[in-house]
């Protein structure tokens, strides 16, 4: 098998974000909790000592994302209730993000805002939750985003206590001056760049895992490592239309990369997950399952009115997470 470059450290680095994914990939929508022996196996796998990885479920239980359980001297973890309805609707993002640009109406949403210098706070707040909702800034007190963001920017004004803004929608008559536009205030360079290192990073373990040269030890470690690299793309993306896209954006080719090495090491990675889970607890293992798009395409379309409303423990890390990513006083 060829080396591949990636990102290991990262995944190191945060044993909590890497326990929730491998739980998220294999077992959601199951009500059984996991003995922790099993789980400080898993990790593992992924050179987290013993006591990180009992201390990423300490603090994942303190904050609500997982469960605990306990029976007799054996202590167990579990998804909480409506997190895997949650896991579910994240994963189809994940999965079909990039396999298209979203409709556009030709309208934008414009935020003025003017925030006195004595509140440095309020405003770099205020930045964080645009870029969180994919805004950009035209200039320093003018956002815009070519989605309707309308009822959630002013939620933020409101909740930061925002009195000097204006929120509308938009339309740029052709003919302004060139390099004015509002997509000038995307600058889709850097991330096109990490697109196109992520096709050559993973690129050549297509072509391993189609030799069946991946064995089921790494392909447990490769897919939650691809999985953790894509995530942050739907994160961070503006998702702008495809009118507002250069030519030859490598988005798409990054996210046929991503979803044809998540597929194909589905099976061989659970086969992993099982043998870990098994160690400890043959019939738990049996209970262990890997989605694909397929998969996942399915259980989306059945989530109907049991979609995601931002009220579990779940949604409200992502989002403080997403905060701190882009400003890190959030934290």
């Amino acid at each position: 098998m060829v080396a591949i470059d990636l990102p290991r450290a990262q995944i190191g680095a945060e044993p909590q974000l890497l326990l929730t994914s491998l739980l998220g990939d294999f077992w959601y929508w199951r009500d059984e909790h996991i003995p922790s022996a099993a789980l400080v196996r898993l990790l593992a796998e992924f050179s987290i000592t013993a006591d990180g990885a009992r201390a990423a479920m300490r603090r994942l239980t303190a904050r609500g994302l997982l469960t605990v359980a306990r029976s007799g001297r054996t202590t167990g973890y579990g998804i909480p209730a409506r997190t895997s309805e949650v896991i579910v609707e994240r994963t189809h993002r994940m999965l079909t993000f990039g396999a298209s640009a979203p409709p556009w109406d030709g309208q934008w949403t414009v935020v003025a805002f003017s925030v006195p210098e004595n509140a440095r706070e309020i405003r770099g707040a205020l930045r964080a939750r645009l870029r969180v909702l994919r805004f950009a800034a035209l200039y320093d007190g003018v956002w815009v985003c070519p989605y309707d963001r309308v009822e959630q920017a002013r939620a933020a004004l409101d909740e930061l206590g925002v009195p000097t803004a204006t929120v509308l929608r938009a339309t740029e008559p052709p003919g302004g001056p060139e390099g004015g536009g509002p997509v000038g205030a995307f600058d889709l360079g850097p991330l096109a760049e990490e697109y196109r290192a992520f096709v050559e990073r993973y690129r050549p373990l297509l072509a391993e895992v189609e030799g069946g040269r991946v064995g089921p030890a790494d392909a447990l470690r490769l897919r939650t490592a691809l999985r953790v690299d894509w995530r942050r793309f739907p994160e961070t993306d503006p998702d702008l239309p495809a009118e507002l896209l250069p030519p030859d954006f490598p988005r798409a080719r990054a996210q046929r990369v991503f979803v044809q090495i998540y597929d194909r090491l589905g099976p061989l990675a659970e086969l992993r997950f099982r043998q870990l889970l098994g160690a400890v607890s043959p019939e738990l293992a049996a209970l262990a399952r890997h989605h694909d798009s397929a998969t996942v395409a399915e259980l989306y379309a059945q989530l109907g009115e049991r979609r995601a409303r931002g009220d579990t423990a779940f949604e409200r890390a992502a989002q403080a997470r997403r905060l701190a990513e882009v400003d890190p006083r959030a934290k």
